[in-house]
């Protein structure tokens, strides 16, 4: 997380510093790594996890390129040439070449993932009380939804939690759109998450509630417990599942009947979490001894496919 919160400063830095005050002499030049640098940024935005740096941090970034592009064209004599004129001038063009291309790529990737699987969507109503939410994993690619790696079939233990390759997980913001207070507190209750009320999003029964497991400290995990407390709900003939809730907060039994909006636990840190969060998906039921085993299925909230990056408002 630590590397992860100053690659996502460091990089735009980078970028904006180097176009806005060292730019290319070359009109080329300077379009091919303007070009590149927006790429690149247009892919961290889409494809990165924005909790530290928050979710606003890539506008930012776009507009101090803009204002750094300004800077650096004004640096640019007006009778430049128009290609660049040493070997070293033509190696950064390459290089913003090449990462403008791979950046692409991403920025493509990203998109697809924002489409809904061909397979049954289950409609869900947004479990959770009323706050402003952000989408940490979801969508179809595993490049904006680390849950996929579970369809992985040349990996045999992976088949019994196959069931949550759809999975979204999601974290609450508070002031400035940050989910904690501080860069990785250990203190799950530091996280704006933590005791959140879990609401049921669909009608139907308590498949099975667990409770009891401890929440962990971050960035500690309970492998033996992936899921930690959760309630499966059975609705439709899909099951959906709801996962690392607080201990001693689930309300609903094994067998009880819900409704839409029912009071089903807290948001906790029980299982493999990493940090706080809720955890949701759909699946059909599993086969016997292997209840998270089922096929998965994609889930909407109010009619959207939820991806890595989207903010959910729940009123």
């Amino acid at each position: 997380m630590t590397l992860l919160f100053w690659a996502q400063f460091a990089l735009p830095l980078v970028l904006i510093a180097w176009i806005g005050f060292a730019p290319p002499r070359s009109r080329f030049g300077f379009g091919i790594q303007l070009t590149g640098s927006a790429m690149t940024l247009w892919a961290m935005a889409l494809l990165g996890v924005w909790l530290l740096p928050p979710w606003w941090a890539p506008y930012a970034f776009g507009l101090a390129l803009a204002a750094a592009a300004g800077a650096g064209l004004r640096r640019i004599r007006p009778f430049a040439s128009r290609l660049p004129a040493t070997w070293g001038g033509w190696m950064v063009a390459g290089l913003f070449v090449a990462l403008g291309a791979a950046s692409a790529y991403g920025v493509a990737i990203a998109l697809r993932s924002r489409t809904a699987p061909p397979v049954r969507a289950v409609a869900l109503a947004f479990p959770l009380e009323p706050g402003v939410y952000l989408v940490v994993n979801g969508g179809s690619d595993i490049n904006t939804n680390a849950h996929l790696m579970t369809l992985d079939a040349s990996i045999p233990r992976l088949r019994d939690w196959r069931g949550q390759s759809y999975g979204v997980d999601i974290v609450k913001l508070g002031a400035f759109g940050l989910r904690a207070r501080g860069v990785l507190p250990a203190d799950p209750g530091a996280y704006r998450i933590h005791g959140a009320r879990v609401l049921a999003p669909c009608a139907g029964q308590v498949v099975f509630a667990v409770d009891g497991l401890p929440d962990m400290q971050v960035p500690e995990v309970d492998r033996d417990h992936l899921a930690g407390n959760h309630v499966m709900l059975r609705c439709a003939g899909a099951d959906v599942l709801l996962g690392h809730l607080r201990p001693g907060s689930v309300q609903v039994p094994a067998g009880a009947t819900v409704a839409v909006g029912d009071w089903l636990g807290a948001a906790g840190n029980s299982g493999n979490t990493g940090e706080p969060h809720l955890h949701v998906h759909a699946q059909t039921p599993g086969p016997a001894g292997a209840a998270l085993g089922g096929d998965p299925l994609p889930i909407l909230f109010g009619g959207r496919f939820p991806v890595r990056g989207d903010r959910i408002v729940s009123p």
